[in-house]
């Protein structure tokens, strides 16, 4: 199967399994419901999860295990996206060719919504139904914390909005890189790694790769950003100029950025070489989530 095919069998999967699982709008909660629904149910390119699947795939995991860890993924994926975007982050009006929730709805509601994301990410990790062992379902929630704690996505996101103040350095924004985009690929890897009961070396393997995946994302994302870059820096509408930011584009120029990108992305894949030919998806995958850059 092509990578694009499967990723995009993989983004639908998801969208159906977060639709059966999201809780319904009715009653009091209707507002947040929505909220929580509409961010979810958005569409979006489904790479972590894809990930979690496809490492997962390697070891012949428990498909319903991995459906349901991948799509605690997303939840957490799409909480951090709202956070994101909310005007005290980086007030973005548009998410995934739609309306920021905060401004579909309201910012207490879209903070709310992305809260509820999360929590609710821990409640399928929790749930028998995705895996038969306590001492798995305990693992998995315990490092899916880890991922998006103080040590994790959120820690990056806090040194993301400290811009110039974390220090204007490779290792500073290597750290940023890895905490805020790294530490949920990781998981994701390491998820699937676990469900299909992997080696430590083949656990390993997948920890590197994700690693450098990740920082290779990263400057992806912050080239294809490079061009509004301008434009950003002042919002005359909401009469405030937005935080200076810092990534490997301002530090080392486009050229300088894309080169460490490449040298990323190549080493990502040498990662995968023990697994041989049960890999070439992850491996394509590299080069297509970096191709827009």
């Amino acid at each position: 199967m092509h990578i694009e095919q499967r990723l995009r069998e993989t983004a639908d999967r998801i969208t159906v399994a977060l639709d059966a699982l999201l809780p319904r709008c009715s009653g009091p909660e209707q507002r947040l419901l929505s909220a929580m629904r509409y961010a979810a149910l958005a569409g979006g390119r489904r790479v972590r999860p894809f990930l979690c699947l496809e490492a997962g795939h390697l070891f012949d995991a428990d498909e319903t295990t991995l459906l349901r860890v991948a799509t605690a993924v997303e939840c957490v994926h799409t909480y951090s996206l709202i956070h994101d975007d909310l005007p005290l982050m980086d007030d973005d009006d548009h998410r995934r060719g739609q309306p920021s929730v905060h401004r579909q709805f309201d910012e207490p509601t879209a903070l709310l919504a992305g809260d509820a994301l999360l929590a609710f990410a821990f409640e399928i990790l929790a749930d028998i139904n995705t895996h038969p062992d306590p001492q798995m379902r305990c693992l998995l929630t315990t490092l899916l914390a880890k991922a998006c704690g103080p040590m994790g996505l959120a820690a990056g996101q806090m040194l993301d909005m400290m811009g110039p103040e974390i220090g204007e350095d490779s290792a500073a924004v290597a750290r940023m890189n890895r905490l805020k985009t790294g530490s949920l690929i990781c998981f994701a890897l390491e998820a699937g790694a676990l469900a299909g009961a992997a080696s430590e070396d083949a656990r390993q393997s997948l920890n590197r790769f994700g690693h450098d995946l990740g920082l290779a994302f990263q400057l992806a994302d912050d080239l294809m950003d490079r061009d509004g870059m301008e434009d950003e820096l002042s919002r005359p509408e909401r009469g405030r100029p937005q935080r200076p930011k810092v990534n490997y584009v301002t530090l080392f120029g486009e050229e300088g950025a894309r080169a460490r990108m490449l040298v990323l992305a190549a080493q990502a894949q040498r990662h995968l070489a023990i697994f041989g030919p049960k890999a070439r998806l992850l491996r394509e995958a590299v080069d297509f989530v970096l191709a827009g850059s």
